[in-house]
């Protein structure tokens, strides 16, 4: 049970957000039909209770149904300015990207086809296979702020689906049984959406081992009167598989004191579908599927839908220099002798733990980086950012402030397009100093 927590966890939590976008959107985005793009109108604040969300870019967001066949994808000019479209598999594999990086920003069009699709594309170098009829888009669009939304919304109207004939049911995500209590809820989703987006061939044979589970049943639910002493030996391997999960996401005990735990390789988990925009390496490949497996579930709960590195790179820490957990009780530092290597732009953002959300603040600033108005540099060009709770009331600090929450606080550095010193590891971010 707690192997099939790992193993699961992502399609749950993916098709969960599906669902949730479906049927009510999420804060700026309003609820989308499937095959629908819902279109953010500001960057992300704390009403967007997403894990990890970013404050970087404008968010349009699309959920896919090819149930009933490809759909076409029209994609604007965007004149040389950043921006990523994703596209993200049932079980969160990212299976190609469109954009600067990967396709460049001229207006494209593309044929998006569910697995195993057999007709004939109107241009085959312009194909993307899903490999699930249910997917999601995920396009980010960089914002420099307000006075920057006029041109991304113009951009973001020009960005359309369109099915490639007629018809446009969808067939949506099946209903789990709703009389299954909620303790064995993961697991009447997992059984169910598991044969409605069966996984990758090779992990056909793995997903086997569950059937004494009742995880590859068909028809009612075994899940809804069970044994006591199972339900008990379910439940706790839900436990014990959550606990995996949130240890994957925490640094290791011989995390040196301070540095930031870089996610390179956390989103190498898909091995079978890389198509457009993709790097089909084996450096960006985990080559243990069961180690993949529990990166996968590593990723979805701690930075869902998130891109390869390649794309973007995201380092955390959760301790200052001295090996101390970050708490908005104390005064910090960050400084930055030379800017990140990027070839678009880096950020730093600001999360809640456990939680991964933005906290509110005064301010109203979320995150600090190259983008940002008004920062005041040192006079030797470095940066130096002060990261606590209440505003500081020196002029130079408070410019360069990045409100805490007033708990424990992870930040996120996010490196957009970066360049080689990132990617091969030889940068790192420095540390966090404790000043009060």
């Amino acid at each position: 049970a707690a192997d099939a927590y790992v193993y699961g966890y992502p399609l749950v939590a993916g098709l969960t957000m599906v669902q949730r976008f479906a049927d009510g959107g999420m804060g700026t985005l309003p609820a989308a039909p499937f095959n629908h793009f819902s279109h953010a109108t500001r960057l992300a604040g704390p009403g967007d209770q997403f894990v990890s969300v970013n404050n970087d870019t404008i968010y349009s967001i699309a959920q896919l149904d090819l149930s009933e066949g490809p759909q076409v994808l029209h994609v604007p000019d965007a004149a040389d300015a950043y921006y990523v479209l994703q596209f993200i598999g049932a079980w969160t594999d990212n299976v190609a990207y469109l954009g600067r990086r990967a396709t460049g920003t001229d207006a494209q069009t593309w044929l998006l086809v569910p697995p195993d699709w057999h007709g004939t594309p109107p241009d085959p170098s312009r194909v993307i296979e899903m490999p699930t009829t249910v997917g999601t888009v995920v396009g980010r669009f960089a914002c420099t702020g307000p006075g920057d939304l006029h041109r991304v919304r113009a951009l973001q109207e020009g960005l359309r689906l369109e099915p490639l004939e007629r018809g446009g049911l969808v067939a949506g995500l099946p209903e789990p049984d709703p009389d299954v209590p909620e303790r064995l809820a993961f697991f009447e989703r997992l059984r169910v959406w598991m044969q409605a987006f069966p996984p990758a061939t090779p992990d056909v044979e793995y997903q086997r081992r569950f059937a004494p589970l009742g995880l590859l049943d068909d028809g009612v639910s075994p899940y809804r009167a069970t044994a006591p002493e199972w339900t008990l030996a379910l439940a706790k391997g839900l436990a014990a598989g959550r606990e995996r999960v949130e240890d994957a996401t925490r640094p290791p005990e011989d995390h040196p004191p301070g540095a930031w735990r870089s996610s390179l390789h956390l989103f190498d988990y898909n091995l079978d579908h890389l198509g457009p925009g993709t790097l089909d390496d084996p450096e960006w490949r985990i080559p243990d599927r069961r180690a993949a497996y529990l990166s996968r579930a590593a990723a979805a709960r701690a930075g869902l839908w998130g891109n390869h590195a390649y794309e973007a790179s995201y380092a955390t820490t959760y301790d200052d220099s001295e090996g101390h957990p970050l708490n908005g009780a104390h005064t910090y530092t960050l400084r930055f002798d030379q800017p990140p290597p990027v070839e678009a732009f880096w950020s730093v953002t600001m999360y809640s733990v456990p939680d991964y959300y933005l906290v509110e603040n005064p301010i109203d600033r979320y995150s600090i980086g190259d983008r940002t108005p008004g920062l005041v540099h040192d006079e030797d060009g470095s940066l130096t950012l002060t990261l606590r709770h209440d505003q500081p009331d020196d002029p130079t600090a408070a410019a360069n402030w990045l409100p805490t929450p007033p708990g424990e606080f992870r930040p996120i550095i996010r490196l957009y397009q970066p360049k080689a010193p990132v990617l091969d590891g030889s940068y790192q971010v420095p540390p966090i100093h404790r000043i009060d």
